[in-house]
């Protein structure tokens, strides 16, 4: 009888807190999210949950594994889901997410976290948005020591495990999500970025290719479309980054259709460059099914711009980091020096949603609203 309690008590020893864990989708559904983890060892990944503490349903994966991604159901609307995740005698604490609301809906988009280390984001928590979103460079870098590979995506979600706990989070690319190697002075004989992002589509569990996706709130009427256009201009060298991007490549086609297909009233693009520079190197191919959007957001400077593009959509530039050389948009109608996000706000039936950039107090900086297309 000494020896099974001796056991028991041993086991129980090793077993260690479950912390690092963040909320992902990956399918265009909102009605299925996917519970994102990692262990020290390889094992199994149970996730219990429930719309309360109690939990009362598990779902079960054998494979053994450090990386653990596992998908549950959200068959309801407007409760608070909570849940706890456990790999062998591994544990995590009961935490919880908002399911998304039937009335009124709240969305953060942040750029350039890689370069805004220590960033106090508590405001975006305040605003207690429904889904967090970026416009690329998550992370600094894939090279830094200590942080290589998807240890650098680790390193985010540690800086913020309040926040990844309880948002479900769905990042796009920018060029230093890839970066494998130092960039340099000049292109080096050896490539600097992995364009496939290997490390971040392990990490991450995102929609379509997960390079390029889309994710749909039909509650809403909202559709946004995530693109891989980083430092487009190096395409070619062994410093290209993102994807091909050219009128006959596979993601201009593949973001022709879906515009063409999209019936959303309010379509958002995504993506991690100048609107300029796509508009120069492709002649205002890209610009043609822009238009057909109702906004296009990116990432790629470190300043808060929205401009007013002829013949539209409107265009904004978000970072967490604001401080950076202003070079605003030649039809820019604000423009500010400070870390900012913007909000998304948006009522079901609205004819209309809300854009505004706040700074990291939570202050409105300005603010635009929306109409709804007519596709």
């Amino acid at each position: 009888m000494i020896r099974p309690l001796l056991l028991l008590a041993a086991t129980t020893a090793f077993a260690a807190p479950i912390e690092r864990i963040w909320l992902t989708h990956a399918t265009s559904d909102p009605s299925k999210i996917i519970i994102n983890w990692e262990t020290d060892t390889p094992n199994d990944s149970v996730v219990e949950f429930g719309t309360s503490e109690a939990l009362g349903q598990r779902v079960i994966s054998e494979r053994k594994t450090k990386l653990h991604h596992v998908k549950i159901p959200l068959e309801q609307r407007d409760v608070v889901y909570h849940y706890r995740v456990r790999s062998g005698d591994d544990v995590s604490t009961v935490s919880s997410f908002k399911g998304y609301p039937s009335k009124d809906l709240r969305i953060a988009i942040v750029g350039d976290w890689g370069y805004a280390p220590g960033k106090d984001v508590s405001a975006i928590i305040k605003d207690d948005v429904h889904l967090l979103l970026t416009v690329g460079d998550n992370v600094a870098s894939l090279h830094e020591k200590g942080k290589e590979g998807t240890k650098a995506f680790s390193a985010l979600i540690d800086a913020n495990r309040d926040l990844f706990r309880r948002t479900p989070f769905m990042p796009i690319l920018g060029n230093h999500d890839r970066e494998i190697t130092g960039r340099g002075p000049k292109p080096p004989a050896h490539a600097v970025y992995d364009v496939e992002a290997a490390a971040y589509r392990e990490f991450f569990a995102l929609p379509g290719d997960e390079w390029k996706w889309h994710f749909d709130l039909s509650g809403f009427d909202l559709r946004f479309i995530a693109l891989d256009l980083n430092h487009i201009q190096d395409f070619g060298t062994t410093w290209q980054t993102c994807h091909a991007w050219q009128p006959d490549s596979p993601q201009f086609q593949w973001f022709a259709e879906t515009m063409a297909a999209s019936t959303s009233g309010f379509v958002l693009t995504l993506m991690n460059e100048k609107q300029t520079q796509v508009q120069g190197l492709t002649k205002g191919a890209w610009h043609e099914h822009f238009r057909k959007g109702s906004a296009l957001i990116t990432g790629f400077g470190y300043f808060a711009d929205r401009a007013e593009l002829s013949g539209g959509p409107p265009y904004y530039n978000t970072c967490l980091k604001g401080d950076g050389d202003l070079y605003k948009d030649p039809q820019s109608k604000f423009h500010a020096r400070v870390d900012n996000y913007l909000l998304l706000t948006i009522t079901a039936g609205a004819p209309t949603m809300k854009l505004q950039f706040k700074n990291l107090r939570g202050e409105v900086l300005d603010t635009t609203e929306i109409a709804k297309r007519k596709p």
